[in-house]
């Protein structure tokens, strides 16, 4: 019997005997086609990559750990310049964590630092949106949507404010265009500001991809630039979330580059250390930086772990890598292929309602009726069923529950890594055509 309090009471899950590339062996022998990097769109260069480990073991060589109140290390020094080197706009300075969950939390006290320095410490008002996902701290839960994760935890949470998700193919009305909507979508916000006091409002937080939650929903077209005028306007800090589907997984290393948009914080984490190490980043503005310059001068913040070279190495690599193989292209073609490919095999099947995304970042949403859009009722537990069979069959895809409203709703989402090859990607669709039939029809 394990020792270890696994996700599900009921029993141990297998153990990994081996796994290289996009497949995986258990210790039964039994061999599973990845389709979404490690569970949550984290291994991006697949499994078994030399370079990384190399990297990994010439650093535990050098220094393994100090805490960063003494010593920084040239891995998290070169790390931090490859990133601002790239990063849009003016986020020229970084935070590291141990994931993504630590790297919001950063944000979130980063921002409220911001404004006490500034002198304007009534600003404390976080805005965000329901059918998000923040991460599984208390304080991450607190300004995450999703009302599964929420609940059991929600009288210890601190006060947030939500606003609707970006979701045009549920809240669009009829005839209504993408960009008109988006600009509509984006105007709950500065309804919420006024309701609030824009003196008292710090941040509005956002996933400008929603991973998990709603299955790779896009931004509309236009609403991220609304959304970064209206805090403009009336002086909101605005983070991107990008901890699911930022560091290459679209195409751009920064999901917000599709958008044109420019956030003053910005958090990435999973594929940052491509599942080697664990880390997060937080990617900090020059406003952001120079107001806590002129104010105390310091950073009034900290984890044990936050730099830790080994973790800084790994993802250095992994950065490179990404650089120097051209993936980013690599993650547009596969992506492509991907989305064509789903449309072409699923699309026409009666209970996929929509399949969108960005690069290998795809959801395919399922409908109890195509043309009304009606769910299927939460206890058929579709997405359960889907994730059972896909398992029995080598397939490991991401099923999720409540995509409409956080109760009704089902959709897969898929996030293979960055070298998946045009077989495998066929091979993805063709299981998961036949697992989709196997449950529905």
């Amino acid at each position: 019997m394990s020792a270890i309090l696994h996700r599900s009471l009921s029993g141990s899950p297998a153990s990994i005997s081996k796994a290289q590339g996009v497949w995986i062996t258990d210790n039964s022998g039994k061999i599973y086609l990845d389709a979404l990097s490690g569970g949550v769109a984290v291994s991006c260069l697949g499994y078994g990559n030399e370079r990384v480990n190399s990297a990994i073991a010439a650093q535990l060589k050098e220094s393994a750990y100090f805490h960063t109140s003494f010593f920084t290390s040239d891995a998290a020094e070169l790390l931090a310049q490859e990133l601002t080197s790239i990063a849009p706009g003016e986020l020229n300075y970084v935070v590291y964590s141990s994931g993504g969950s630590e790297a919001v939390e950063t944000a979130l006290k980063l921002a409220r630092q911001y404004w006490v320095e500034k002198g304007e410490s009534s600003r404390r008002f976080i805005i965000s949106r329901n059918q998000s996902y923040h991460g599984g701290t208390l304080g991450t839960l607190a300004v995450g949507g999703n009302k599964t994760r929420r609940e059991i935890y929600a009288p210890m949470l601190f006060e947030a404010h939500f606003i609707s998700p970006c979701f045009y193919y549920r809240q669009a009305e009829q005839g209504e265009s993408e960009s008109d909507y988006g600009v509509r979508a984006a105007a709950e916000l500065e309804k919420k500001i006024l309701e609030l006091g824009a003196e008292n409002v710090s941040t509005f937080i956002c996933e400008p991809i929603v991973g998990a939650t709603l299955g790779c929903v896009p931004a509309a077209e236009g609403y991220l630039k609304e959304i970064r005028r209206i805090c403009d306007a009336y002086g909101v800090i605005l983070i991107f979330d990008e901890i699911m589907c930022g560091a290459g997984r679209t195409g751009r290393y920064f999901a917000c580059e599709h958008d044109e948009v420019v956030p003053d914080i910005l958090t990435i984490a999973k594929g940052l250390g491509g599942g080697f190490q664990p880390i997060g980043a937080t990617l900090v503005s020059e406003k952001i930086y120079e107001a806590l310059k002129a104010g105390s001068g310091l950073l009034k913040h900290g984890f044990t772990y936050m730099g830790h070279s080994v973790s800084c190495a790994a993802a250095l690599e992994v950065f490179r890598i990404i650089k120097e193989d051209e993936l980013l292209p690599q993650v547009s073609l596969r992506g492509e292929q991907l989305f064509s490919e789903l449309k072409r095999e699923v699309g026409g099947h009666p209970n996929v309602g929509d399949i969108r995304g960005r690069g290998l970042f795809v959801g395919v949403e399922l409908v109890q009726d195509k043309s009304t859009k009606q769910p299927f009722s939460p206890g058929e537990k579709i997405n359960s069923k889907l994730k059972n069979v896909a398992f029995a069959n080598g397939l490991l895809i991401y099923p999720n529950g409540g995509t409409v409203d956080g109760i009704s709703g089902d959709h897969v989402l898929f996030s293979p890594a960055y070298t998946v090859s045009p077989g495998e990607v066929s091979e993805v669709v063709s299981r998961f055509k036949a697992c989709l039939n196997e449950v529905l029809g």
